[in-house]
Parts: structure tokens; sequence; C-alpha cells
């Protein structure tokens, strides 16, 4: 069964293009031009991605973002934001809120539906392993996407997932910001590493002891150590 996309996008021409490539490519698609509608869809079916517009009438896409990572049910859905905002700080607020990609207008649309297909695949290698990380009381289940402390459950957004996963995975080495924006957010160009130090504040945060086995590394970036290295 084809993957399917919602693309939310109240430029009718602009939705046509996006829908057009992604079936070309053997997706399926579902058009919505309002963001109120796309969020009463998906409370009753089912989407593999979404592709969001931010500037919309009515109900934005940041806020349309905002209250899928609050739902319980519609969370784990990766959202793509295509936009015209491409300010810098247009684009960390974008991924703060908890966007996957940030794609700015005028935009490729063969780089879209490779960006979608990264994110897609990457979902599911997570799905197909069958791994525990397990540091003292922390423990992170890959193929159930959940993270518990002492047996307790840590409610973690995807990019928080992703991040406290690479970080152990290389537990000891030192990551660059530039290096965690590559590999979690994918993105290679010269945006602010900020919104890793945000991540990594809330991933602290909510981790709770096992947040201080995340080390500051000064003017390089952060590393994961075993509690076997604490003094």
């Amino acid at each position: 069964m084809a993957q399917k996309i919602l693309i939310v996008e109240d430029d009718r021409d602009i939705a046509r293009l996006v829908q057009y490539n992604f079936e070309k490519s053997g997706f399926s698609c579902v058009v919505f031009y309002d963001g109120a509608e796309a969020l009463a869809y998906l409370q009753k079916r089912k989407a593999d991605l979404l592709v969001l517009d931010i500037m919309m009438p009515g109900m934005d896409g940041l806020e349309v973002c905002r209250t899928i990572r609050a739902d319980e049910k519609l969370k784990k859905i990766p959202v793509v934001m295509l936009t015209a905002k491409g300010e810098e700080v247009d684009r960390i607020v974008g991924l703060e809120l908890g966007a996957d990609d940030y794609l700015v207008k005028p935009f490729s649309p063969r780089e879209l539906v490779l960006r979608v297909k990264a994110i897609l695949r990457r979902g599911k290698s997570a799905e197909d392993e069958r791994e525990i990380l397990s540091i003292g009381v922390l423990s992170v289940d890959l193929s159930g996407h959940t993270v518990s402390v002492d047996g307790r459950t840590v409610d973690l957004s995807p990019k928080e997932f992703e991040l406290l996963v690479l970080l152990m995975r290389r537990r000891g080495r030192v990551q660059t910001r530039e290096n965690l924006l590559a590999d979690v957010w994918d993105i290679h160009t010269e945006i602010s590493t900020r919104t890793v130090d945000t991540h990594i504040k809330r991933l602290r945060e909510k981790l709770g002891k096992p947040g201080k086995l995340i080390e500051t590394v000064v003017g390089v970036g952060y590393r994961f150590r075993s509690e076997d290295d604490e003094d």
C-alpha cells in the first residue's frame, strides 16, 4: 500500500504541484487548504507524513504543528514545513515546534520528495530495529519508540528521541552542534545552532538525573557519558 502524504497548502497551484510530484513518485496524497480541516481528518484517519504551509488563513501551520506535537495520538507523524518564511528565526521556531524538516519557497519539488523519502526511510529503519539501549536507570526501546527512567515512562518529542538515541549510540564521543543539526535535523546550512541547545535543555529536564549524563563540552558541543565516568 502506498504511503499517504497530507498536503496542507492554501495556494492551490502549489498544492497541485506538490501533489503531482508525490503521486508521480508512488505516494498517495490528500490535499487540504485549511489547517483545521487537516487536523479533523487526522483525528479519524492515518497519514504517514504531513507537508505543511505556515502562512494560511485561520489556523496557521505553526499552530497545526504545535497541536500535532501535543496530541498523544498524532505526535509521531513527521512534519515537513514548506513556506515562504525563510528568515533564520522562522526556521528555528519551526524546528523547535517539532518540524522534521523545513523548506523555503521557491523550492525544488524533486528535493522535497527526496527529503520526505529520507524522513520516512529513517522512521522505517527505527521500526525495524529490535534494540534496547540502557545506561543505568535510563532505557530506550528503539522498536517501541519509548524511553523510561527507573521504570517511569518519559514523554519525548520525535526530535528529542532521535537526539537521545544518537548521543547514546555515540557515547563518549563529542558531537558538535553542526553535526547534530546534520544528523538529527538533516540541516547542512549555516543556520543558528540555538535549536540544538534548546532541545538538549528540554531533554535534560525530562530525563531528570540521567539528563546530567549529557555533558556540555564548552566551545565544541555535547557528549553522552556513562555512569561509570561520574566522579
